[in-house]
Protein backbone atom coordinates (compact mmCIF):
# COMPACT_ATOMS: atom_id res chain seq x y z
CA UNK A 1 0.00 0.00 0.00
CA UNK A 2 1.40 3.38 -0.85
CA UNK A 3 1.28 7.02 0.92
CA UNK A 4 -0.71 9.12 -1.45
CA UNK A 5 0.38 12.12 0.66
CA UNK A 6 3.51 11.22 0.09
CA UNK A 7 6.49 13.14 -1.21
CA UNK A 8 9.00 12.57 -3.98
CA UNK A 9 12.71 13.70 -3.74
CA UNK A 10 13.00 17.32 -4.93
CA UNK A 11 15.46 17.68 -7.90
CA UNK A 12 18.53 20.02 -7.04
CA UNK A 13 17.46 23.40 -8.34
CA UNK A 14 19.28 25.11 -10.48
CA UNK A 15 20.39 27.60 -8.67
CA UNK A 16 21.32 25.03 -5.59
CA UNK A 17 23.21 23.19 -8.02
CA UNK A 18 25.56 26.07 -9.33
CA UNK A 19 26.08 27.19 -5.57
CA UNK A 20 27.70 23.42 -4.99
CA UNK A 21 29.57 23.64 -8.28
CA UNK A 22 30.74 27.06 -7.35
CA UNK A 23 31.89 25.80 -3.62
CA UNK A 24 33.64 23.17 -4.94
CA UNK A 25 35.72 25.02 -7.60
CA UNK A 26 37.03 27.32 -4.70
CA UNK A 27 37.85 24.36 -2.70
CA UNK A 28 39.83 22.80 -5.07
CA UNK A 29 41.82 26.33 -6.12
CA UNK A 30 42.45 26.53 -2.01
CA UNK A 31 43.93 23.14 -2.12
CA UNK A 32 45.73 23.38 -5.15
CA UNK A 33 46.45 26.41 -6.41
CA UNK A 34 46.01 28.61 -9.71
CA UNK A 35 43.88 26.23 -11.91
CA UNK A 36 42.94 26.86 -15.79
CA UNK A 37 39.43 26.34 -17.04
CA UNK A 38 39.78 23.23 -18.04
CA UNK A 39 41.84 21.62 -15.24
CA UNK A 40 38.71 22.90 -12.80
CA UNK A 41 36.34 20.99 -15.65
CA UNK A 42 38.79 17.92 -15.47
CA UNK A 43 38.90 17.82 -11.72
CA UNK A 44 34.71 18.69 -10.77
CA UNK A 45 33.36 16.68 -13.72
CA UNK A 46 32.09 19.80 -15.20
CA UNK A 47 32.14 20.89 -19.34
CA UNK A 48 34.36 23.71 -20.24
CA UNK A 49 31.19 25.50 -21.03
CA UNK A 50 29.73 25.23 -17.04
CA UNK A 51 33.26 25.67 -16.55
CA UNK A 52 33.67 29.02 -18.07
CA UNK A 53 30.12 30.33 -16.49
CA UNK A 54 31.60 29.26 -12.59
CA UNK A 55 34.57 31.07 -13.25
CA UNK A 56 32.37 34.17 -14.28
CA UNK A 57 30.61 34.05 -11.40
CA UNK A 58 33.34 33.85 -9.14
CA UNK A 59 35.41 36.11 -10.85
CA UNK A 60 32.09 38.91 -10.52
CA UNK A 61 31.56 38.10 -7.02
CA UNK A 62 35.00 38.83 -6.37
CA UNK A 63 36.29 35.36 -4.86
CA UNK A 64 38.44 34.45 -7.57
CA UNK A 65 41.55 36.74 -9.84
CA UNK A 66 43.28 35.56 -13.12
CA UNK A 67 46.50 34.99 -12.29
CA UNK A 68 48.22 34.61 -15.10
CA UNK A 69 48.78 31.91 -18.04
CA UNK A 70 50.04 28.33 -18.52
CA UNK A 71 53.14 28.38 -20.60
CA UNK A 72 55.75 25.62 -21.79
CA UNK A 73 52.86 22.87 -22.86
CA UNK A 74 51.00 22.07 -26.45
CA UNK A 75 48.83 24.89 -27.46
CA UNK A 76 47.86 28.19 -26.37
CA UNK A 77 48.22 29.08 -23.01
CA UNK A 78 45.66 29.07 -20.90
CA UNK A 79 44.25 31.98 -18.02
CA UNK A 80 44.94 30.62 -14.69
CA UNK A 81 42.87 31.11 -11.74
CA UNK A 82 43.22 31.59 -8.20
CA UNK A 83 40.87 32.92 -4.97
CA UNK A 84 40.83 36.15 -4.17
CA UNK A 85 42.87 36.53 -1.37
CA UNK A 86 41.27 39.88 -0.18
CA UNK A 87 37.45 37.93 -0.15
CA UNK A 88 37.67 37.69 3.44
CA UNK A 89 39.85 38.12 6.57
CA UNK A 90 39.92 36.32 9.53
CA UNK A 91 41.58 36.26 12.95
CA UNK A 92 42.83 33.85 15.69
CA UNK A 93 43.58 34.62 19.37
CA UNK A 94 45.65 32.25 21.91
CA UNK A 95 44.58 34.04 25.62
CA UNK A 96 46.62 33.16 28.64
CA UNK A 97 46.45 34.49 32.01
CA UNK A 98 49.27 37.00 31.19
CA UNK A 99 48.28 37.68 27.29
CA UNK A 100 46.88 37.76 24.31
CA UNK A 101 48.71 36.71 20.79
CA UNK A 102 46.78 37.43 17.43
CA UNK A 103 47.39 36.05 14.01
CA UNK A 104 45.35 37.20 10.98
CA UNK A 105 45.50 35.58 7.52
CA UNK A 106 43.36 36.45 4.30
CA UNK A 107 40.88 33.82 2.96
CA UNK A 108 43.81 31.55 1.46
CA UNK A 109 45.17 30.87 4.84
CA UNK A 110 48.31 33.38 4.17
CA UNK A 111 49.19 35.39 7.53
CA UNK A 112 49.49 38.77 7.17
CA UNK A 113 50.40 39.77 10.77
CA UNK A 114 50.92 38.35 14.07
CA UNK A 115 50.93 40.52 17.48
CA UNK A 116 51.52 39.71 21.19
CA UNK A 117 50.43 42.19 23.99
CA UNK A 118 50.97 41.58 27.51
CA UNK A 119 47.57 41.54 30.03
CA UNK A 120 49.14 41.53 33.33
CA UNK A 121 47.55 44.33 35.76
CA UNK A 122 44.35 44.20 32.92
CA UNK A 123 41.19 44.24 35.57
CA UNK A 124 38.80 41.89 34.81
CA UNK A 125 36.82 44.54 33.30
CA UNK A 126 39.04 45.77 31.05
CA UNK A 127 39.32 42.00 29.20
CA UNK A 128 37.09 42.95 26.41
CA UNK A 129 38.58 46.56 25.48
CA UNK A 130 41.66 44.60 25.56
CA UNK A 131 41.18 42.26 23.61
CA UNK A 132 39.48 44.20 20.88
CA UNK A 133 42.58 46.80 21.38
CA UNK A 134 44.87 43.39 20.24
CA UNK A 135 42.85 42.64 17.39
CA UNK A 136 42.87 46.15 16.13
CA UNK A 137 46.27 46.56 16.50
CA UNK A 138 46.82 43.48 14.90
CA UNK A 139 44.10 44.36 11.77
CA UNK A 140 46.93 47.34 11.39
CA UNK A 141 49.80 45.81 11.20
CA UNK A 142 48.04 43.59 8.27
CA UNK A 143 46.70 47.05 6.60
CA UNK A 144 43.54 46.20 6.83
CA UNK A 145 40.25 48.69 6.94
CA UNK A 146 38.19 48.67 10.24
CA UNK A 147 35.40 46.10 9.58
CA UNK A 148 37.20 44.27 7.66
CA UNK A 149 37.70 40.73 9.47
CA UNK A 150 34.97 37.69 9.06
CA UNK A 151 35.58 35.89 11.84
CA UNK A 152 37.43 35.68 15.24
CA UNK A 153 38.14 32.67 17.11
CA UNK A 154 39.64 32.92 20.38
CA UNK A 155 41.44 29.79 22.09
CA UNK A 156 41.26 30.15 26.15
CA UNK A 157 42.38 27.51 29.10
CA UNK A 158 38.75 27.00 29.99
CA UNK A 159 35.74 24.78 28.15
CA UNK A 160 32.73 26.83 26.89
CA UNK A 161 29.47 25.34 28.14
CA UNK A 162 27.47 24.70 24.89
CA UNK A 163 24.27 25.53 26.62
CA UNK A 164 25.03 28.40 28.99
CA UNK A 165 27.89 30.01 26.85
CA UNK A 166 29.57 30.15 29.83
CA UNK A 167 33.23 29.54 30.39
CA UNK A 168 34.13 26.81 33.32
CA UNK A 169 37.15 25.52 34.23
CA UNK A 170 38.89 28.74 34.23
CA UNK A 171 39.41 30.31 37.19
CA UNK A 172 42.33 31.71 36.21
CA UNK A 173 41.17 33.89 33.81
CA UNK A 174 39.12 36.74 35.87
CA UNK A 175 36.82 39.22 33.11
CA UNK A 176 36.23 35.80 30.75
CA UNK A 177 33.25 34.74 33.19
CA UNK A 178 29.96 37.08 31.89
CA UNK A 179 27.40 35.02 30.19
CA UNK A 180 27.12 37.54 27.34
CA UNK A 181 31.30 37.16 26.72
CA UNK A 182 30.50 36.00 23.60
CA UNK A 183 27.87 38.98 22.28
CA UNK A 184 30.13 41.76 24.12
CA UNK A 185 33.48 41.08 22.23
CA UNK A 186 31.89 40.47 19.10
CA UNK A 187 30.47 43.95 19.24
CA UNK A 188 33.35 45.43 20.24
CA UNK A 189 35.53 43.69 17.86
CA UNK A 190 33.37 44.33 15.05
CA UNK A 191 33.14 40.54 13.67
CA UNK A 192 31.38 36.99 14.78
CA UNK A 193 33.67 35.58 17.61
CA UNK A 194 33.86 32.28 18.75
CA UNK A 195 35.48 30.89 21.76
CA UNK A 196 36.93 27.15 21.99
CA UNK A 197 39.30 25.52 24.61
CA UNK A 198 42.55 25.88 23.63
CA UNK A 199 43.83 22.20 23.57
CA UNK A 200 41.06 21.60 21.38
CA UNK A 201 42.67 23.93 19.22
CA UNK A 202 46.05 22.89 19.30
CA UNK A 203 44.54 19.34 18.09
CA UNK A 204 43.17 20.79 14.85
CA UNK A 205 46.31 22.93 14.22
CA UNK A 206 47.82 19.10 14.46
CA UNK A 207 45.47 17.39 12.42
CA UNK A 208 45.67 19.93 9.84
CA UNK A 209 49.17 20.44 9.43
CA UNK A 210 51.41 18.40 11.66
CA UNK A 211 51.36 15.50 13.68
CA UNK A 212 47.94 13.79 13.24
CA UNK A 213 47.59 14.88 10.00
CA UNK A 214 45.52 11.60 8.05
CA UNK A 215 44.20 10.56 11.56
CA UNK A 216 41.01 10.33 12.46
CA UNK A 217 40.94 9.20 16.14
CA UNK A 218 43.58 10.57 18.60
CA UNK A 219 44.41 12.35 21.33
CA UNK A 220 46.48 15.05 22.14
CA UNK A 221 47.89 15.91 25.48
CA UNK A 222 48.94 19.23 26.51
CA UNK A 223 50.92 19.58 29.51
CA UNK A 224 52.01 22.91 30.58
CA UNK A 225 51.61 25.60 33.30
CA UNK A 226 48.34 23.31 33.29
CA UNK A 227 47.46 20.06 32.00
CA UNK A 228 44.65 19.23 29.56
CA UNK A 229 43.94 16.76 26.55
CA UNK A 230 41.78 16.99 23.15
CA UNK A 231 39.90 14.34 22.25
CA UNK A 232 39.33 13.26 18.32
CA UNK A 233 37.00 10.49 17.47
CA UNK A 234 35.77 9.58 14.03
CA UNK A 235 37.93 13.19 12.71
CA UNK A 236 35.70 15.20 15.04
CA UNK A 237 36.38 16.63 18.20
CA UNK A 238 34.63 15.29 21.28
CA UNK A 239 33.14 18.13 23.60
CA UNK A 240 31.50 15.99 26.01
CA UNK A 241 27.93 17.47 27.45
CA UNK A 242 29.15 20.58 29.09
CA UNK A 243 32.09 20.95 27.09
CA UNK A 244 34.30 19.47 29.57
CA UNK A 245 35.32 16.55 27.70
CA UNK A 246 39.68 16.71 27.88
CA UNK A 247 39.88 18.29 31.49
CA UNK A 248 42.14 15.67 32.17
CA UNK A 249 43.90 18.06 35.42
CA UNK A 250 41.32 16.93 37.46
CA UNK A 251 41.76 13.49 36.71
CA UNK A 252 42.42 11.38 39.60
CA UNK A 253 45.13 9.24 39.10
CA UNK A 254 47.97 6.92 41.07
CA UNK A 255 50.50 9.51 43.09
CA UNK A 256 48.46 12.30 43.16
CA UNK A 257 46.17 12.97 45.60
CA UNK A 258 42.24 13.09 45.40
CA UNK A 259 41.93 16.88 47.13
CA UNK A 260 40.52 20.27 45.43
CA UNK A 261 40.39 23.66 46.62
CA UNK A 262 40.41 26.30 44.63
CA UNK A 263 39.86 29.23 47.01
CA UNK A 264 43.05 27.72 48.87
CA UNK A 265 44.87 27.13 45.39
CA UNK A 266 44.99 23.52 46.65
CA UNK A 267 44.94 20.74 43.93
CA UNK A 268 45.27 16.88 43.04
CA UNK A 269 44.61 15.08 39.89
CA UNK A 270 47.03 14.64 37.22
CA UNK A 271 47.75 18.09 37.12
CA UNK A 272 49.41 17.61 40.09
CA UNK A 273 51.93 15.19 38.47
CA UNK A 274 52.63 16.52 35.95
CA UNK A 275 51.78 20.48 35.71
CA UNK A 276 55.07 22.72 35.52
CA UNK A 277 54.95 23.02 39.58
CA UNK A 278 55.03 19.43 39.64
CA UNK A 279 57.54 18.88 37.04
CA UNK A 280 59.97 21.66 39.03
CA UNK A 281 59.38 20.17 42.51
CA UNK A 282 60.76 16.73 40.97
CA UNK A 283 63.70 18.69 39.19
CA UNK A 284 64.82 19.97 42.38
CA UNK A 285 64.36 16.54 44.30
CA UNK A 286 66.76 15.23 41.74
CA UNK A 287 69.33 18.11 42.18
CA UNK A 288 67.98 19.92 38.64
CA UNK A 289 66.39 22.65 40.42
CA UNK A 290 65.49 25.77 37.86
CA UNK A 291 63.15 28.97 37.51
CA UNK A 292 61.20 27.08 35.00
CA UNK A 293 59.60 23.84 34.15
CA UNK A 294 61.40 23.58 30.49
CA UNK A 295 64.96 24.93 32.18
CA UNK A 296 64.47 21.85 34.27
CA UNK A 297 64.11 19.27 31.39
CA UNK A 298 66.76 20.98 29.39
CA UNK A 299 69.08 20.72 32.75
CA UNK A 300 68.19 16.89 32.69
CA UNK A 301 68.70 16.10 28.73
CA UNK A 302 72.21 17.37 29.79
CA UNK A 303 72.93 15.57 32.98
CA UNK A 304 73.63 11.92 32.87
CA UNK A 305 72.36 10.02 35.79
CA UNK A 306 69.76 12.39 37.36
CA UNK A 307 69.13 13.76 34.20
CA UNK A 308 68.36 10.01 33.54
CA UNK A 309 66.20 9.23 36.20
CA UNK A 310 64.18 12.37 36.53
CA UNK A 311 63.15 11.85 32.69
CA UNK A 312 62.38 8.78 33.55
CA UNK A 313 60.04 9.37 36.60
CA UNK A 314 58.66 12.17 34.53
CA UNK A 315 57.59 10.12 32.03
CA UNK A 316 55.88 7.18 33.71
CA UNK A 317 53.81 10.22 35.59
CA UNK A 318 53.17 11.05 31.66
CA UNK A 319 52.59 7.87 30.54
CA UNK A 320 49.93 7.00 33.64
CA UNK A 321 47.75 9.73 32.97
CA UNK A 322 47.74 8.71 29.37
CA UNK A 323 46.72 4.73 30.62
CA UNK A 324 43.76 6.17 32.30
CA UNK A 325 42.59 7.78 28.86
CA UNK A 326 43.23 5.39 26.65
CA UNK A 327 42.01 2.86 28.36
CA UNK A 328 38.85 4.60 27.51
CA UNK A 329 39.03 5.77 23.83
CA UNK A 330 41.70 3.51 22.61
CA UNK A 331 42.97 5.83 20.15
CA UNK A 332 45.22 4.99 17.14
CA UNK A 333 47.64 7.99 17.99
CA UNK A 334 48.56 9.97 21.37
CA UNK A 335 50.21 14.06 20.38
CA UNK A 336 52.62 15.35 23.07
CA UNK A 337 52.09 18.99 23.44
CA UNK A 338 52.98 21.65 25.21
CA UNK A 339 56.05 23.29 26.91
CA UNK A 340 56.81 20.36 29.11
CA UNK A 341 56.62 17.56 26.05
CA UNK A 342 58.38 20.03 23.92
CA UNK A 343 61.20 21.06 25.92
CA UNK A 344 61.48 17.05 26.77
CA UNK A 345 61.67 16.46 22.75
CA UNK A 346 62.41 13.28 21.19
CA UNK A 347 63.96 11.92 24.28
CA UNK A 348 61.05 12.39 26.35
CA UNK A 349 58.34 11.35 23.45
CA UNK A 350 60.30 7.99 23.08
CA UNK A 351 60.40 7.17 27.00
CA UNK A 352 56.39 8.19 27.53
CA UNK A 353 55.78 5.81 24.71
CA UNK A 354 58.25 3.09 26.21
CA UNK A 355 56.29 3.67 29.37
CA UNK A 356 52.83 3.60 28.20
CA UNK A 357 53.12 -0.03 26.22
CA UNK A 358 54.44 -1.44 29.32
CA UNK A 359 51.62 -0.46 31.65
CA UNK A 360 48.50 -0.20 29.21
CA UNK A 361 47.03 -3.16 26.73
CA UNK A 362 46.59 -0.47 23.99
CA UNK A 363 49.97 0.52 22.81
CA UNK A 364 49.11 3.39 20.38
CA UNK A 365 52.09 5.53 18.21
CA UNK A 366 53.12 8.14 20.55
CA UNK A 367 54.41 11.70 18.36
CA UNK A 368 55.46 14.97 19.66
CA UNK A 369 53.79 17.43 18.39
CA UNK A 370 54.98 19.02 14.84
CA UNK A 371 54.25 22.86 14.59
CA UNK A 372 56.71 26.08 14.90
CA UNK A 373 55.30 28.50 17.56
CA UNK A 374 51.70 28.23 19.46
CA UNK A 375 49.53 25.70 18.17
CA UNK A 376 46.48 27.22 20.07
CA UNK A 377 46.99 30.09 17.50
CA UNK A 378 47.76 27.69 14.78
CA UNK A 379 44.39 26.32 15.79
CA UNK A 380 42.44 29.08 16.00
CA UNK A 381 43.08 30.92 12.73
CA UNK A 382 42.56 27.27 11.10
CA UNK A 383 39.15 27.39 12.80
CA UNK A 384 38.36 31.22 12.06
CA UNK A 385 39.51 30.46 8.48
CA UNK A 386 37.01 27.52 8.43
CA UNK A 387 34.18 30.15 9.64
CA UNK A 388 34.86 32.79 7.03
CA UNK A 389 35.42 30.88 4.73
CA UNK A 390 31.85 29.13 4.63
CA UNK A 391 30.92 33.13 5.41
CA UNK A 392 32.00 34.17 2.02
CA UNK A 393 31.39 30.67 0.06
CA UNK A 394 28.00 30.48 0.90
CA UNK A 395 26.79 34.03 0.39
CA UNK A 396 27.63 34.94 -3.20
Amino acid sequence: MTNSTAKAPLAGTPSLLRAINDRAALELLLANGPLSRTQIGTLTGLSKPTASQLLARLETAGLVLPVGTTAGGPGPNAQLYQVNPAAGYAAGLDVTNSGISVAIADITGTTLAEHTVSTRGVPAAGTVPAVAAAVAEAARAAGLAEGSLRTVAIGVGGAPDPVTGKLRYASHLPGWHSPRLVEELSEAIGAPVSIENDVNLAAVAEQATGAAAGFEDFVLLWAGSGTGAAVVIAGRLHRGFTGGAGEVGYMPVPGSPVEWDARRRKFGGFQALVGAPAVRALAREHGLGAPSAEESITRALATPGAGDAFLGELAGRLAVGLAVIVAVVDPQLVVLSGPVPSAGGERLRALVEEELARICLARPEVRSGALPGSPVLHGALQRALADAREAVFSTH
